[in-house]
């Protein structure tokens, strides 16, 4: 299933301040029902609800190429889970990379972020 890129910084903070949150040890993820569900549902040539999803990772982490790596290894894991299990559609979905995640191989991240999708009940 195709992912949208959350891009706008409002969306970024719509999801932090009034969406549902669950922390782990690498990631932090927020999840917020998107209001533009059904425009974009409509330009969608399968005519299907989609998720925008958006990947952070402050400065505090690290310089660039951590950062980098940070989100290279969360996409990694969002896209592992997805392909093993379907999750809910029709929200936006913000991953923040924590300080343990430069530590952290690609598994025990995808372990966190699946938690946190049990939690947050994204899964179908």
């Amino acid at each position: 299933m195709k992912e949208f890129a959350i891009k706008e910084n409002h969306l970024f903070v719509k999801a932090y301040q009034g969406g549902k949150r669950y922390v782990t040890d690498t990631v932090t993820v927020y999840v917020l029902k998107d209001l533009k569900a059904g425009r974009l549902r409509k330009e969608n040539p399968q005519k299907e609800f989609l998720n925008r999803i958006g990947f952070t990772a402050t400065t505090k982490l690290g310089h660039a190429v951590v950062r980098n790596r940070a989100k290279r290894v969360m996409r990694a894991a969002y896209r592992n889970i997805i392909s093993v299990r379907p999750i809910k559609t029709g929200n936006l979905i913000v991953i923040t990379a924590r300080d343990k995640i430069r530590e952290a191989g690609s598994a025990q991240v995808e372990r966190d972020m699946n938690r946190a999708f049990n939690k947050l009940e994204l899964f179908k």
